[in-house]
């Protein structure tokens, strides 16, 4: 048996036999081209090119039809891309100053983009660029050289999908035999990644090299929830995820119940549960499963495949788009723009290259840097605010001076629009996240700041143990249950108490049920986290009593190592659930 660990990009388990699919590249030419052939070279790349673009477009129309507008458009930035004038341009141009063959000249811009991608430091954002550039060249490739993509019989039986990589375009098309990919390269906000979520395919990426080692039809396991691929599995493994997927399976139906239910614990107390979305599309959702409004709604989709920064009408238009879905009495949380330095304001200028953007030019730092694309954001969320009960949230805020530019900058918009004459909502509640160690000290300053707290526990505990958890060499280290977040998370809420400011935990801990528990315990009374979640928190939520949730936490934070929190939870939820899968 052997396990592989990457980065688990969308939820589940699979088992089942693997289709590995070709790894090895095209290879592309160079070829002269005389003189009197150029203009029709010329022609054959930008017929290639607008047959690319149509392709782009069906499957836009495909996936909008299928999953949402969000999704599609990640399919119209394709063909945008394609339509791109100056990517035209430069391709066309080396094909007539170089005399060179139209397969050449595009492969070769292409990875003069990718190259120029590499060394911009960007990060994840570049990472995705790069992943659709390269789709865009497979995809005119196939039209100029008759390169078949990657496509699969819908009618098959059930099958793993093991590769290289995915392009955005092979995973949309992955037909519903496919049980779940694994890739050894990729990362967590790839659209790849956010397409196998949007299908709900359990994926894991980022796991390098393994293809050599497996063969066709090979028994493999995809563990989305952890971030494993198992090839060869052993008996013991291969029945515990057999036995797994039926206990999944069997709850599947009984959560469903739960959706309708409040979330009060045995003794009473009620448990606020509001939902994390990243599209619009995704608010309906949060309610159909239960939840009481939205928590976190990230914005930063709205620059997705986008050639230049969306205007104050787009960001307005998606916020007025939950509100709707929502209603005037849910609360609705809008985190200003998380962008790091790997933010693109266009699809070809990078706002600034770093060395580590992850202790850089990022989130509420880049906004009062940009006070434009800040200022543009701004604008919109006040104007949605009147439609509902909007509130704003600072991400990623690490002084009481950065809050403090924060909210002084909303006063002078809000002053912009008074002037004007648009109308706003007044008392507009303020937000801070608590994702950074600095904020969790200064909580009881913080707190005379704010209305609310909310406790971003994916960059906590990254920055708490200087552990990125999307590297594999690390991410041992990552872990929610270390005793020192533990503390932190205490000293947030105890703060917030004092203050009597309400505090959230929107985080991938607080979806997470063994953790329910000891949230509750430390004394959180809200948790925001994935619409599909929320049943089976508050199934959890309905079973335990804030007494002995307490208990449970006041032995936490004795515990000196996180291997005996984790212990610590996982018994406590099989005492009161024993089919809970952990």
């Amino acid at each position: 048996m052997d396990i592989r660990r990457g980065i688990a990009v969308s939820p589940g388990v699979a088992v089942g036999p693997a289709l590995v699919l070709d790894t090895e590249g095209v290879r592309i030419h160079r070829q002269v081209v005389d003189a009197g052939k150029v203009d029709a070279e010329i022609g054959r790349f930008r017929d290639a090119v607008d047959r690319a673009a149509g392709d782009a477009r069906a499957r836009q129309k495909s996936l909008t039809q299928s999953l949402g507008k969000e999704f599609g458009d990640i399919f119209l930035g394709h063909a945008l891309l394609f339509e791109d004038q100056l990517l035209r341009a430069e391709v066309e141009q080396r094909i007539r100053s170089q005399a060179v063959n139209a397969e050449y000249a595009l492969s070769r811009t292409i990875r003069d983009l990718v190259k120029r991608l590499d060394q911009s430091g960007a990060g994840e954002r570049a990472a995705r660029f790069k992943a659709d550039f390269i789709d865009l060249e497979k995809q005119i490739l196939g039209h100029l050289i008759g390169l078949e993509a990657n496509t699969l019989d819908d009618e098959a039986d059930p099958l793993i999908v093991l590769a290289h990589d995915l392009t955005p375009s092979e995973t949309a098309l992955l037909p519903t035999s496919v049980l779940a990919f694994a890739t050894e390269s990729g990362g967590p906000t790839s659209h790849t990644a956010i397409l196998a979520n949007a299908k709900m395919i359990p994926a894991v990426v980022a796991l390098g090299r393994f293809a050599a080692d497996v063969s066709g039809s090979d028994t493999v396991i995809v563990d989305g929830n952890k971030g494993l691929l198992i090839l060869d599995p052993d008996e013991p493994t291969l029945a515990w995820y057999e036995s797994q997927k039926l206990a999944q399976k069997a709850l599947a139906d009984p959560l469903v119940a739960f959706r309708d239910m409040p979330p009060i614990t045995k003794d009473g107390v009620r448990i606020t549960l509001l939902g994390n979305i990243e599209f619009p599309s995704e608010a309906a959702l949060c309610l159909d499963r239960g939840a009481e409004g939205v928590g976190l709604y990230r914005t930063e989709f709205l620059y997705l495949n986008k050639t230049a920064d969306p205007t104050e009408e787009e960001h307005y238009r998606a916020y007025s788009a939950v509100l709707e879905a929502t209603g005037p009495n849910r609360p609705v949380v809008i985190r200003t723009l998380d962008l790091g330095a790997d933010k693109f304001s266009s699809l070809s200028e990078v706002i600034s290259v770093e060395k580590n953007p992850f202790l850089g030019l990022r989130s509420v730092r880049l906004c009062l840097k940009n006070k434009k694309l800040f200022k543009t954001q701004l604008r919109a969320i006040l104007r949605a605010s009147v439609d509902g009960d909007v509130r704003v949230m600072f991400p990623m805020v690490s002084t009481i001076l950065e809050l403090r530019q924060c909210r002084s900058f909303l006063n002078e918009v809000r002053e912009d629009l008074e002037e004007e004459g648009i109308p706003f909502k007044a008392d507009l509640p303020i937000g801070t996240m608590i994702e950074v160690p600095s904020a969790a000290i200064l909580a009881d300053l913080m707190a005379r700041e704010v209305d609310f707290f909310s406790i971003g526990t994916n960059d906590l505990v990254q920055y708490t143990l200087a552990a990125d958890r999307n590297n594999e060499n690390v991410a041992s280290l990552y872990n929610p249950a270390d005793p020192a977040v533990l503390r932190l998370i205490k000293t947030v809420v105890d703060a917030a108490a004092r203050r009597s400011v309400s505090v959230n935990v929107c985080g991938e801990m607080s979806g997470d049920p063994t953790f329910t528990a000891l949230l509750v315990g430390l004394g959180l009374r809200q948790l925001s986290a994935t619409p599909r979640k929320i049943p089976e928190l508050k199934r959890v939520i309905r079973l335990i009593s804030v007494a002995d949730a307490e208990r449970v936490a006041r032995e936490a934070l004795t515990l000196e190592t996180a291997r005996d929190v984790t212990t610590l939870l996982k018994d406590n939820l099989r005492r009161i659930l024993p089919d809970a899968v952990v």
